[in-house]
């Protein structure tokens, strides 16, 4: 197969979750890609896992001394760099009152401000080598609001606004850049799994989640991973600024 042959893409969060499975399915497709993650053991065990079409490193979204070297070796690496995928974030459970102000920097550090740092460096690169795809990865979350997820709603609402304005500016300067948001809803990944076990009750906790879609059975990693092939793909030329929700009809009613 080969909807990207040709292309480099840097996915963030590369070792587990949607952003492994996304590198996977890029790479199936004839993409050559880097695996970013702070976990840098479980980049390089997934990026070995592809073979030979991919590399890892180590990559803390809050640092741009991080998010350069990554780009420098992707670059190295590669040849070039056509594809972003920001799938790095955190998920913290916290209302209005509950959450620290600790807390909230952080969130909003990796989700949001680690997006914006990724898609500046990217703009830069790609203008220069002819345009590029931009995916962030939102959240249903970033449209509609949890009564204890404040900071999480937050970041992720920011992420689909930053996405839209970057679309627009791109666009208008001509870059050749397109950039949208994906917004899963309940999808399978440890991220997911690591917030259920922490709950108060994750018997209880498991059961609202089961409970969220619509449809009878639950997302997953490879499920956004092939909307995000789909966006990072010359296929998509045209979806540029959107925001592609993949929730199973939870955001419909």
């Amino acid at each position: 197969m080969s909807r990207v042959d040709d292309k480099v893409a840097l996915v963030t969060g590369g070792g587990s979750g949607i952003g492994a499975a996304t590198a996977r399915i890029l790479a199936g497709e004839g993409a050559r890609v880097m695996l970013a993650d702070i976990d840098d053991k479980a980049a390089a065990d997934a990026a070995a896992a592809i073979g030979d079409n991919a590399a890892s490193s180590r990559l803390d979204v809050t640092k741009q001394d991080d998010w350069d070297r990554v780009a420098a070796e992707t670059l190295d690496a590669f040849g070039g760099w056509h594809v972003l995928v920001n799938c790095a974030g955190i998920l913290r459970r916290g209302s209005i009152e509950g959450t620290s102000l600790e807390e909230w920097y952080q969130v909003i550090d990796v989700n949001l401000t680690g997006t914006w740092r990724g898609c500046r460096l990217a703009v830069a690169h790609m203008r220069e080598n002819g345009g590029g795809s931009i995916v962030n990865l939102s959240s249903v979350s970033g449209i509609v609001g949890d009564a204890d997820l404040c900071a999480y709603d937050s970041s992720k609402g920011g992420v689909r606004l930053l996405t839209k304005s970057i679309a627009l500016y791109c666009a208008e300067n001509n870059l050749g850049i397109r950039c949208n948001s994906v917004h899963p809803g309940v999808i399978e990944t440890p991220m997911v799994h690591n917030y259920i076990a922490e709950s108060d009750d994750p018997v209880r906790e498991r059961e609202i989640w089961d409970g969220y879609m619509p449809v009878d059975f639950q997302g997953t990693a490879d499920d956004v991973g092939m909307l995000i092939l789909y966006l990072s793909s010359d296929e998509s030329r045209l979806v540029n600024g959107a925001e592609m929700v993949i929730d199973g009809g939870t955001t419909a009613g």
